[in-house]
């Protein structure tokens, strides 16, 4: 879908990788420069998974002939992602104002978790400090227990990954329409606030209250997990009547008086503990065979691996081994294309192409070797 952008990426951590993987995962050509002669970022591996179908290059950013090669490298590009705090691209010499002239149609990508100007813009932070203050993590976890959320996803990745790589797309379609480009300011804490919306839309009928565990999708028996007696764990969300209905003609419960009365919210709490008491008399599979394919809207809670072994897996493949790694396929999917899995590339493996591609200003070559 992206076939002839380019895009350079700088080494960074968690969402701006991310975003460039899915970049490349939708058919850019991601140039990523890498730090040289220096390791992968702590806790990432050598060949990250979130570098596949990416080009490598190798620069250091304080030698002044690599620095040149960035230069010219984001010159020639249509969009660009760094993770930097505000200000340290312009202390290189590659802020955005740097390419007004030679790449007006630059689209100037930023991930960082407090945005250019806020008053902890120069503040270090991460996933779980900008959905604290965003508003986000309000909600995860039971009341009465301490919020915690999948880590990074919430923010990271959803406020944060995806956010920038809708901000990208939506600058370079403005970029063809005017021939301007821009710059993206994609802060964690904003896009984890944006994604509240849905929920603040529910505050507005009166289905969403301040105080954790009182309201529509937080509070009743019908909308949570609950643990088994092997250690597994189930998960309930039959929120409409019909689907209500179904859940508990499966347990047998489709006559009991207190059951009946789905929204009242005083008996949610007694009725939590009837179903906690219920789903810890039986293993995890007994629980998922009774609702296999049932309008119930009740599932297993699996790991990755057991996801993958699953077969809603075997039918659409999400979950893939490729070059020893368990990872998730693309996403989304086109009826136009099919997606591959893509390799991801040693640490500087791709310079001299890339060095060679500047030199004779090749156009971009969008399959990583």
């Amino acid at each position: 879908m992206l076939s002839g952008i380019r895009i350079i990426e700088i080494e960074g951590l968690g969402p701006g990788p991310f975003a460039a993987m899915l970049l490349a995962d939708l058919g850019a050509d991601v140039i990523t420069i890498h730090r040289k002669d220096q390791p992968a970022v702590p806790g990432m591996p050598e060949q990250s998974i979130l570098d596949r179908g990416k080009r490598s290059i190798d620069l250091n950013l304080k030698d002044a002939a690599d620095l040149d090669i960035a230069r010219r490298l984001i010159a020639s590009a249509d969009a660009l992602i760094e993770g930097f705090r505000p200000g340290v691209m312009e202390k290189l010499g590659l802020g955005p104002d740097t390419f007004n002239a030679s790449n007006p149609k630059l689209v100037y990508g930023r991930m960082t978790g407090w945005g250019q100007n806020s008053p902890l813009s120069e503040t270090a932070g991460h996933d779980l400090n900008y959905i604290s203050l965003s508003g986000a993590l309000w909600y995860a976890s039971a009341a009465g227990q301490p919020p915690q959320t999948p880590a990074t996803l919430v923010g990271d990745i959803g406020g944060g990954a995806m956010y920038l790589v809708a901000g990208i797309l939506a600058g370079l379609l403005n970029a063809q329409r005017t021939g301007q480009g821009t710059v993206v300011d994609a802060a964690i804490y904003d896009g984890s606030a944006h994604m509240m919306n849905l929920l603040m839309s529910m505050r507005q009928t009166g289905n969403l209250s301040e105080a954790r565990g009182q309201s529509l999708l937080d509070g009743p028996h019908w909308s949570r997990t609950y643990a088994c007696l092997d250690g597994g764990f189930m998960s309930v969300q039959c929120l409409e009547p019909k689907f209500y209905a179904e859940f508990l003609q499966k347990l047998g419960l489709t006559n009991d008086a207190e059951f009946k009365n789905q929204y009242v919210p005083a008996l949610w709490p007694k009725l939590t503990q009837r179903l906690t008491d219920l789903f810890a008399s039986k293993p995890r599979a007994h629980w998922a065979d009774m609702f296999q394919g049932s309008d119930a809207c009740v599932a297993p809670v699996l790991d990755p691996v057991e996801a993958q072994a699953h077969a809603m897996n075997a039918a659409r493949h999400t979950w893939i081994d490729h070059d020893g790694a368990l990872q998730a396929a693309a996403a989304p999917r086109f009826s136009t294309e099919t997606w591959q899995p893509k390799t991801s590339p040693r640490r500087g493996e791709h310079r001299q192409d890339i060095l060679d591609q500047l030199s004779t200003n090749a156009s971009p070559d969008p399959s990583p070797r």
